[in-house]
Protein backbone atom coordinates (compact mmCIF):
# COMPACT_ATOMS: atom_id res chain seq x y z
CA UNK A 1 0.00 0.00 0.00
CA UNK A 2 1.08 3.57 -0.63
CA UNK A 3 1.75 5.46 2.60
CA UNK A 4 1.07 9.19 2.48
CA UNK A 5 -0.33 9.97 5.95
CA UNK A 6 1.50 9.16 9.18
CA UNK A 7 0.25 9.27 12.76
CA UNK A 8 2.78 9.72 15.56
CA UNK A 9 1.71 8.88 19.12
CA UNK A 10 3.80 10.76 21.67
CA UNK A 11 5.29 14.23 21.22
CA UNK A 12 8.40 13.70 23.35
CA UNK A 13 12.04 13.54 22.35
CA UNK A 14 11.54 10.71 19.84
CA UNK A 15 8.03 11.63 18.68
CA UNK A 16 8.90 15.18 17.70
CA UNK A 17 11.96 13.97 15.78
CA UNK A 18 9.89 11.37 13.92
CA UNK A 19 7.23 13.99 13.05
CA UNK A 20 10.01 16.32 11.84
CA UNK A 21 11.60 13.85 9.39
CA UNK A 22 8.25 12.53 8.16
CA UNK A 23 6.91 16.01 7.40
CA UNK A 24 10.17 17.02 5.71
CA UNK A 25 9.91 13.91 3.48
CA UNK A 26 6.47 15.01 2.31
CA UNK A 27 4.16 12.95 4.54
CA UNK A 28 1.09 14.46 6.16
CA UNK A 29 1.63 14.00 9.91
CA UNK A 30 -0.81 13.81 12.81
CA UNK A 31 1.15 14.40 16.02
CA UNK A 32 -0.71 13.19 19.10
CA UNK A 33 -0.08 13.54 22.82
CA UNK A 34 -2.26 13.54 25.93
CA UNK A 35 -0.62 16.79 27.07
CA UNK A 36 -1.04 20.07 25.17
CA UNK A 37 2.15 21.44 26.76
CA UNK A 38 4.09 18.48 25.32
CA UNK A 39 2.68 19.19 21.86
CA UNK A 40 3.59 22.89 22.19
CA UNK A 41 7.15 21.99 23.21
CA UNK A 42 7.39 19.52 20.33
CA UNK A 43 6.30 22.07 17.73
CA UNK A 44 8.76 24.62 19.14
CA UNK A 45 11.57 22.04 18.98
CA UNK A 46 10.67 21.02 15.44
CA UNK A 47 10.63 24.67 14.36
CA UNK A 48 14.01 25.33 15.99
CA UNK A 49 15.58 22.22 14.43
CA UNK A 50 14.21 23.07 10.99
CA UNK A 51 15.58 26.61 11.37
CA UNK A 52 18.98 25.11 12.14
CA UNK A 53 18.79 23.02 8.97
CA UNK A 54 17.96 26.17 6.96
CA UNK A 55 20.89 28.06 8.49
CA UNK A 56 23.21 25.20 7.54
CA UNK A 57 21.74 25.16 4.02
CA UNK A 58 20.54 21.55 4.41
CA UNK A 59 17.01 22.64 3.40
CA UNK A 60 15.41 25.81 2.06
CA UNK A 61 13.11 28.17 3.96
CA UNK A 62 10.26 27.04 1.70
CA UNK A 63 10.89 23.38 2.58
CA UNK A 64 10.85 24.31 6.26
CA UNK A 65 7.54 26.14 5.96
CA UNK A 66 5.95 23.33 3.95
CA UNK A 67 7.11 20.73 6.48
CA UNK A 68 5.64 22.70 9.40
CA UNK A 69 2.35 23.06 7.53
CA UNK A 70 2.12 19.27 7.13
CA UNK A 71 2.15 18.64 10.91
CA UNK A 72 -1.32 18.53 12.46
CA UNK A 73 -1.18 18.47 16.29
CA UNK A 74 -4.03 16.73 18.10
CA UNK A 75 -4.98 15.63 21.60
CA UNK A 76 -7.47 13.08 20.17
CA UNK A 77 -6.03 9.65 19.47
CA UNK A 78 -9.04 8.99 17.24
CA UNK A 79 -7.74 11.58 14.74
CA UNK A 80 -4.93 9.18 13.86
CA UNK A 81 -7.48 6.73 12.49
CA UNK A 82 -7.16 8.23 9.02
CA UNK A 83 -3.39 7.58 8.88
CA UNK A 84 -1.89 4.94 6.56
CA UNK A 85 0.92 4.30 9.05
CA UNK A 86 0.91 4.83 12.83
CA UNK A 87 4.17 5.03 14.79
CA UNK A 88 3.80 4.73 18.56
CA UNK A 89 6.59 6.65 20.32
CA UNK A 90 5.32 6.76 23.90
CA UNK A 91 7.29 5.94 27.03
CA UNK A 92 9.19 2.63 27.14
CA UNK A 93 6.61 0.75 29.23
CA UNK A 94 4.74 -2.16 27.71
CA UNK A 95 1.50 -1.51 29.61
CA UNK A 96 1.37 2.07 28.28
CA UNK A 97 1.98 0.93 24.70
CA UNK A 98 -0.68 -1.78 24.93
CA UNK A 99 -3.22 0.72 26.26
CA UNK A 100 -2.49 3.09 23.37
CA UNK A 101 -2.99 0.37 20.74
CA UNK A 102 -6.19 -0.77 22.47
CA UNK A 103 -7.63 2.77 22.35
CA UNK A 104 -6.48 3.28 18.76
CA UNK A 105 -7.78 0.07 17.16
CA UNK A 106 -11.50 1.01 16.85
CA UNK A 107 -10.58 4.10 14.80
CA UNK A 108 -8.15 2.55 12.28
CA UNK A 109 -8.72 1.72 8.63
CA UNK A 110 -8.40 -2.03 7.92
CA UNK A 111 -5.24 -1.46 5.88
CA UNK A 112 -3.44 0.83 8.39
CA UNK A 113 0.01 -0.39 9.42
CA UNK A 114 0.76 -0.22 13.15
CA UNK A 115 4.35 0.19 14.37
CA UNK A 116 6.18 0.85 17.61
CA UNK A 117 9.36 2.85 18.11
CA UNK A 118 10.19 0.62 21.09
CA UNK A 119 13.90 0.12 21.68
CA UNK A 120 13.58 -3.26 23.37
CA UNK A 121 10.05 -4.64 23.89
CA UNK A 122 8.84 -7.75 22.03
CA UNK A 123 7.16 -6.79 18.75
CA UNK A 124 5.47 -10.19 18.57
CA UNK A 125 3.91 -9.69 22.00
CA UNK A 126 2.75 -6.12 21.24
CA UNK A 127 1.31 -7.27 17.89
CA UNK A 128 -0.58 -10.16 19.48
CA UNK A 129 -2.67 -7.71 21.48
CA UNK A 130 -3.97 -6.02 18.30
CA UNK A 131 -6.38 -7.07 15.54
CA UNK A 132 -3.62 -6.95 12.86
CA UNK A 133 -0.43 -8.78 13.93
CA UNK A 134 0.46 -9.27 10.25
CA UNK A 135 0.39 -5.46 9.77
CA UNK A 136 2.47 -4.70 12.88
CA UNK A 137 6.23 -4.22 13.20
CA UNK A 138 8.97 -2.41 15.05
CA UNK A 139 10.08 0.93 13.58
CA UNK A 140 12.99 1.94 15.79
CA UNK A 141 14.54 5.34 15.11
CA UNK A 142 17.81 6.45 16.73
CA UNK A 143 18.07 9.63 18.80
CA UNK A 144 18.28 12.44 17.66
CA UNK A 145 16.03 11.37 14.79
CA UNK A 146 16.79 14.22 12.32
CA UNK A 147 20.54 13.49 12.60
CA UNK A 148 20.89 9.71 12.97
CA UNK A 149 20.83 7.72 9.75
CA UNK A 150 19.75 4.29 10.99
CA UNK A 151 16.26 2.81 11.46
CA UNK A 152 15.88 -0.72 12.82
CA UNK A 153 12.98 -2.57 11.16
CA UNK A 154 11.84 -5.44 13.36
CA UNK A 155 9.43 -8.09 12.14
CA UNK A 156 7.27 -9.92 14.65
CA UNK A 157 6.59 -13.59 14.06
CA UNK A 158 3.36 -12.71 12.18
CA UNK A 159 4.51 -9.63 10.21
CA UNK A 160 3.87 -10.10 6.49
CA UNK A 161 6.19 -9.18 3.63
CA UNK A 162 3.93 -6.40 2.30
CA UNK A 163 4.10 -4.59 5.66
CA UNK A 164 7.88 -4.89 5.78
CA UNK A 165 8.18 -3.65 2.18
CA UNK A 166 5.91 -0.64 2.87
CA UNK A 167 7.97 0.35 5.95
CA UNK A 168 11.24 -0.13 4.06
CA UNK A 169 9.95 2.23 1.37
CA UNK A 170 9.25 4.85 4.05
CA UNK A 171 12.79 4.54 5.43
CA UNK A 172 14.20 4.96 1.91
CA UNK A 173 12.03 8.04 1.30
CA UNK A 174 13.39 9.55 4.54
CA UNK A 175 16.90 9.12 3.12
CA UNK A 176 17.85 6.84 6.01
CA UNK A 177 19.27 3.30 6.11
CA UNK A 178 17.22 0.33 7.33
CA UNK A 179 18.73 -2.44 9.44
CA UNK A 180 16.46 -5.53 9.46
CA UNK A 181 16.48 -7.08 12.93
CA UNK A 182 14.97 -10.21 14.43
CA UNK A 183 12.49 -9.86 17.29
CA UNK A 184 14.71 -10.71 20.25
CA UNK A 185 15.24 -8.51 23.33
CA UNK A 186 16.70 -5.07 22.49
CA UNK A 187 17.21 -6.00 18.79
CA UNK A 188 20.65 -5.03 17.41
CA UNK A 189 21.77 -1.58 18.56
CA UNK A 190 20.67 -1.75 22.18
CA UNK A 191 21.62 -5.43 22.52
CA UNK A 192 25.21 -4.25 21.99
CA UNK A 193 25.11 -0.67 23.33
CA UNK A 194 23.26 -1.07 26.64
CA UNK A 195 25.50 -3.78 28.13
CA UNK A 196 28.47 -1.52 27.31
CA UNK A 197 26.83 1.38 29.17
CA UNK A 198 25.89 -0.95 32.05
CA UNK A 199 29.51 -2.18 32.23
CA UNK A 200 30.70 1.44 32.36
CA UNK A 201 28.36 1.99 35.34
CA UNK A 202 29.79 -1.16 37.01
CA UNK A 203 33.30 0.25 36.38
CA UNK A 204 32.23 3.40 38.23
CA UNK A 205 30.39 1.42 40.94
CA UNK A 206 33.45 -0.73 41.66
CA UNK A 207 35.77 2.28 41.82
CA UNK A 208 37.87 1.28 38.83
CA UNK A 209 37.52 4.77 37.39
CA UNK A 210 35.73 8.09 37.92
CA UNK A 211 32.99 9.44 35.66
CA UNK A 212 35.54 11.66 33.93
CA UNK A 213 38.23 8.98 33.50
CA UNK A 214 35.75 6.40 32.17
CA UNK A 215 34.30 8.76 29.58
CA UNK A 216 37.69 10.16 28.53
CA UNK A 217 39.09 6.63 28.21
CA UNK A 218 36.38 5.59 25.75
CA UNK A 219 36.47 8.85 23.79
CA UNK A 220 40.25 8.98 23.42
CA UNK A 221 41.06 5.27 23.68
CA UNK A 222 38.25 3.85 21.53
CA UNK A 223 37.45 6.94 19.43
CA UNK A 224 33.84 7.10 20.66
CA UNK A 225 32.25 10.51 19.98
CA UNK A 226 30.67 10.49 23.46
CA UNK A 227 31.66 8.64 26.63
CA UNK A 228 29.30 5.85 27.82
CA UNK A 229 28.17 7.70 30.96
CA UNK A 230 27.64 10.93 29.03
CA UNK A 231 25.68 8.91 26.46
CA UNK A 232 23.59 7.28 29.20
CA UNK A 233 22.64 10.75 30.48
CA UNK A 234 21.70 11.76 26.92
CA UNK A 235 19.51 8.68 26.42
CA UNK A 236 17.96 8.84 29.90
CA UNK A 237 19.00 6.56 32.76
CA UNK A 238 15.42 5.34 33.17
CA UNK A 239 15.43 4.17 29.55
CA UNK A 240 18.82 2.48 29.99
CA UNK A 241 17.55 0.65 33.08
CA UNK A 242 14.31 -0.38 31.36
CA UNK A 243 16.25 -1.88 28.43
CA UNK A 244 18.67 -3.72 30.75
CA UNK A 245 15.68 -5.19 32.59
CA UNK A 246 14.19 -6.36 29.29
CA UNK A 247 17.51 -8.00 28.37
CA UNK A 248 17.88 -9.59 31.81
CA UNK A 249 14.29 -10.87 31.90
CA UNK A 250 14.13 -11.92 28.25
CA UNK A 251 17.48 -13.70 27.97
CA UNK A 252 17.81 -14.94 31.59
CA UNK A 253 21.57 -14.37 31.60
CA UNK A 254 23.33 -12.76 34.59
CA UNK A 255 25.62 -10.80 32.28
CA UNK A 256 22.64 -8.49 31.63
CA UNK A 257 22.01 -7.77 35.35
CA UNK A 258 21.51 -3.99 35.73
CA UNK A 259 24.18 -2.34 37.86
CA UNK A 260 22.81 -1.42 41.33
CA UNK A 261 24.25 2.08 40.90
CA UNK A 262 22.18 2.60 37.74
CA UNK A 263 19.08 1.53 39.69
CA UNK A 264 20.02 3.94 42.52
CA UNK A 265 20.32 6.92 40.17
CA UNK A 266 16.90 6.15 38.68
CA UNK A 267 15.40 5.81 42.18
CA UNK A 268 16.82 9.25 43.00
CA UNK A 269 15.17 10.73 39.91
CA UNK A 270 18.60 11.59 38.50
CA UNK A 271 17.76 10.51 34.96
CA UNK A 272 20.33 12.53 33.03
CA UNK A 273 20.01 15.63 30.91
CA UNK A 274 16.19 15.70 30.98
CA UNK A 275 16.11 16.09 34.79
CA UNK A 276 19.27 18.21 35.12
CA UNK A 277 21.28 15.51 36.93
CA UNK A 278 22.58 12.05 36.13
CA UNK A 279 26.19 10.96 36.01
CA UNK A 280 26.76 14.67 35.37
CA UNK A 281 25.10 17.71 36.93
CA UNK A 282 23.81 19.96 34.13
CA UNK A 283 22.46 22.80 36.26
CA UNK A 284 25.51 25.05 35.87
CA UNK A 285 27.32 26.50 32.88
CA UNK A 286 29.32 23.28 32.36
CA UNK A 287 28.37 19.64 33.15
CA UNK A 288 30.08 18.48 36.36
CA UNK A 289 30.53 14.76 37.27
CA UNK A 290 28.33 13.69 40.20
CA UNK A 291 30.80 10.99 41.32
Amino acid sequence: MAIETVGVVGAGQMGNGIAHVMALAGYEVFLNDVDQAAIDRALATIGKNLDRQVSREKITATERDEALARIKPTLRLADLGQADLVIEAATERESVKQAIFEDLLPHLKPETILTSNTSSISITRLASRTDRPEKFMGFHFMNPVPVMQLVELIRGIATDQATYAACLEVVNRLGKTAAPAEDFPAFIVNRILMPMINEAVYTLYEGVGSVKSIDESMKLGANHPMGPLELADFIGLDTCLAIMNVLHDGLADTKYRPCPLLTKYVEAGWLGRKTGRGFYDYRGDEPVPTR
